[in-house]
C-alpha cells in the first residue's frame, strides 16, 4: 500500500482492493464493493477475520458498510459513517432493504417480541441504533427490531444540541477499547457517538479527530465542549474545571477535574497535544 494511505481508512489488502484505488495501491485484483447494512444491534469490527482478533470499532444497527470480500463467515469492508476498514461477522449484515426512519435516543433500550413489556426481550439496542418504524401500539413502537418503547426513539433526522450532555449520559459505562455503546466504550468512541448525535461528523480515532475537528485554542481557559487531546487519548471539557472521558484509569466513563487528570497523565509521560474548539 502507498505510504500516504492510512490502512485503517483504505480498503486495500495485497490480494484485493477497492476498484477506486486502482493505480493508487498495489493489489492482486480490484473489485467493486457491495452495499450492506448492519442488522444486529451491534457488530464488532475486528483487525483480522477471527473472533479473538483486536476490536477496532463497533458498527451499530442500521449502519451502512461497503463489503469487498466475504470469506469463512467474515465480511471485509468499509463503514460509510467514518470510513473505517475491517472485518465484520458476515451474519451480522444484510442487504439494505429497510427504511431506517428512527434511531434509539435512550442510552440503551430493549426490543420485545410482542406488544408486552412482560415478555422476555429479544435483545438490547444501543444509543444510535437505527430501526424501521411500522406503527405505534400504545406505548410501544412496532419496528424492524421488535416492539420498542416509543419514547426511546426519535426520527433519524433528529439532532441534539449539546454533545457534552450526550456524553454525560454514558457516565459509568465500562471502558472498552474499540467500544461504542453503554456496555463498553473508549475515549474516541464516546466523542464520536456524542458528536454524531448532534449532527457533527466525527472520525473514529483520537488522532483523526484531532486533525480535523474544530480549531486549535490554547490549553487554558477551557470552555464547555472543548476537546482535550493527548497522544492516543481525548476528553471533553464540561466547563472550565471538569472534563468527561472514557479512560483506562477508572476503567469507565468518568468525570474528573481537568487539573487532576492533566497531572496524572503527565506523571505517566503524557502532555496535552492540543485543545480543539468547535
Amino acid at each position: 500500500m502507498a505510504a500516504d494511505f492510512d490502512p485503517r481508512l483504505t480498503p486495500a489488502r495485497p490480494d484485493i482492493a477497492a476498484s477506486h484505488l486502482a493505480g493508487k495501491v498495489k493489489a492482486a485484483r480490484f473489485v467493486d464493493g457491495v452495499p450492506y447494512e448492519v442488522n444486529d444491534p451491534v457488530a464488532p469490527m475486528r483487525r483480522a477475520p477471527q473472533s479473538d482478533a483486536p476490536l477496532d470499532t463497533e458498527a451499530l444497527m442500521g449502519e451502512r458498510v461497503t463489503v469487498y470480500d466475504i470469506e469463512e463467515g467474515w465480511a471485509w469492508g468499509q463503514l460509510e459513517n467514518d470510513d473505517y476498514v475491517g472485518y465484520l461477522p458476515a451474519n451480522a449484515l444484510a442487504p439494505p432493504a429497510l427504511t431506517r426512519s428512527h434511531k434509539v435516543s435512550a442510552v440503551r433500550t430493549l426490543a420485545f417480541p410482542g406488544p408486552s413489556i412482560k415478555l422476555p426481550p429479544l435483545h438490547g439496542l444501543p444509543f444510535g441504533a437505527r430501526v424501521e418504524l411500522d406503527r405505534i401500539e400504545g406505548a410501544l413502537a412496532v419496528t424492524s427490531a421488535g416492539y420498542v418503547p416509543f419514547r426511546h426513539l426519535v426520527p433519524v433526522a433528529d439532532r441534539g444540541s449539546d454533545y457534552v450532555g450526550v456524553a454525560e449520559r454514558f457516565l459509568g459505562s465500562p471502558y472498552l477499547w474499540g467500544g461504542k455503546t453503554s456496555l463498553g466504550i473508549d475515549c474516541s468512541g464516546l466523542v464520536q457517538v456524542a458528536l454524531n448525535a448532534c449532527g457533527i461528523h466525527c472520525p473514529r480515532d483520537a488522532y483523526m479527530q484531532e486533525a480535523v475537528i474544530g480549531t486549535s485554542v490554547p490549553a487554558s481557559n477551557f470552555q464547555r465542549g472543548d476537546l482535550i487531546f493527548w497522544k492516543g487519548h481525548v476528553a471533553i471539557a464540561r466547563d472550565a474545571e471538569t472534563m468527561i472521558h472514557a479512560n483506562a484509569f477508572h476503567m469507565a466513563v468518568a468525570i474528573e477535574p481537568i487539573a487532576e487528570a492533566v497531572a496524572r497523565i503527565r506523571d505517566g509521560g503524557g502532555e496535552i497535544t492540543s485543545v480543539r474548539r468547535l
